[in-house]
């Protein structure tokens, strides 16, 4: 029987938009990328990185630290000194350069033979420090070392002004008093600079495998059998199937952002001094700043599996595309970049922005998300218009 006669009052627009989500909900593989794959595995990597990572730094920062002190006996305050910072003096090793090389050791400190003469005559004496700056896993161990050993030389060089009637001041003429304005929440910035790309990635991969499905899957299947008896205008079927994607996309989206409220309460953010708010107030917003975007990405992902003869070689579009969102969290995080107003109207450069500025704590004004909002809608607009003519330049029919 026509689906027209049954309904007449359903436009066609709500018949294509509810004949795709119905099928869609019995596919598995799209089910698993738009609910499970996409919204839970982000939450979850970033979250046990993230644990193993800051426990892994602030257990080196604690506990006792082995280092290979070499002519540890020319230098037995020192040495002492650094006992009491947490440093365990190691057996000397016959090649410093070559044990850090090989990682066998973190940091080997180095103390010459000339030390006590020198420092016996007042004058500067030199200790080396043995590390690899490529290999991050160190940087706590060497850093630690380092500060110990600096503020034993302040020390004694404020000991040696006093012996001799002067000031400790007179040898820092200039003191730069430091004023850091960041706050416990601005500071989680640094831990969180590619959240947004998780948010982009997600509403790619709620309507990826629909959008394939939609127009290369058909073709390949070649389904061309018309849904309506009567003549459809196309871009009626194509709006239908856009609705579609969205939905899955906007699902995706709202999954990861209560994942991320759930698994940010278990993230041990206050012990390097940091605060994290990815509650209802911060979801609210993120929703409201992705959902042009959401749009966008979908009219993107139809127009290019459009050009695709086949699922797979859709697939490998997609993918290339899934590249693109990248680029801005990419240039915020080793390019930083004073935000200027204009920039909130590029379209995923702005939702970066106001992310960060949500998770700063600052917030995003209301000229800024307004910029946000028209500017990707309406290349959301443009996107659309130009997808429509697309479907309306092909030669095989549109399956629906």
């Amino acid at each position: 029987m026509n689906t027209v006669n049954k309904s007449p009052r359903r436009s066609a627009f709500l018949t294509v938009f509810l004949k795709e989500v119905k099928e869609n909900l019995r596919d598995r593989r799209t089910l698993m990328s738009a609910f499970l794959t996409g919204p839970l595995l982000g939450p979850i990597l970033l979250v046990l990185l993230l644990n193993v990572t800051l426990n892994r730094e602030l257990e080196k920062a604690e506990k006792p630290l082995p280092v290979p002190v070499i002519g540890a006996e020319y230098a037995p305050n020192l040495v002492d000194a650094l006992k009491v910072g947490g440093v365990v003096p190691g057996a000397a090793v016959a090649d410093p350069a070559q044990a850090v090389r090989k990682q066998e050791a973190d940091v080997v400190l180095r103390i010459a033979s000339d030390y006590g003469r020198a420092w016996r005559k007042g004058e500067p004496v030199q200790v080396e420090l043995f590390y690899d700056s490529s290999q991050r896993d160190a940087n706590t161990s060497v850093e630690r070392v380092t500060r110990l050993v600096e503020s034993y030389a302040r020390q004694q060089g404020a000991m040696r002004l006093v012996a001799r009637g002067m000031s400790p001041g007179t040898a820092w003429p200039l003191q730069v008093a430091r004023r850091d304005q960041a706050t416990p929440q601005s500071r989680a910035v640094l831990l969180f600079a590619m959240l947004p790309y998780f948010f982009v990635i997600t509403i790619f991969m709620g309507g990826m495998y629909l959008a394939i499905d939609l127009t290369a899957g058909e073709r390949e299947r070649q389904s061309l059998e018309p849904l309506f008896a009567n003549p459809v205008a196309r871009w009626k079927i194509l709006c239908g199937k856009l609705a579609a994607i969205c939905v899955f996309s906007i699902v995706s989206l709202l999954i990861t952002l209560l994942a991320f409220a759930v698994v940010g309460q278990f993230i041990p953010a206050e012990k390097i001094g940091m605060e994290l708010d990815l509650g209802a107030h911060f979801a609210a917003y993120v929703l409201l700043l992705m959902l042009p975007l959401v749009l966008l990405l979908a009219a993107l992902q139809s127009m290019v599996a459009a050009f695709a003869k086949s699922y797979r070689e859709a697939q490998t579009y997609i993918s290339l595309l899934m590249l693109v969102p990248i680029i801005p969290s990419a240039v915020l995080s080793f390019m930083p970049v004073k935000a200027q107003a204009w920039m909130y109207a590029v379209p995923l450069l702005g939702q970066n922005l106001g992310i960060m500025q949500l998770l700063r704590g600052d917030g995003v004004t209301g000229e800024q998300l307004v910029l946000c909002l028209a500017g990707s809608l309406a290349a959301a607009l443009l996107a659309v218009l130009a997808t429509i003519q697309l479907y309306r330049s092909e030669k095989l029919a549109i399956s629906v």
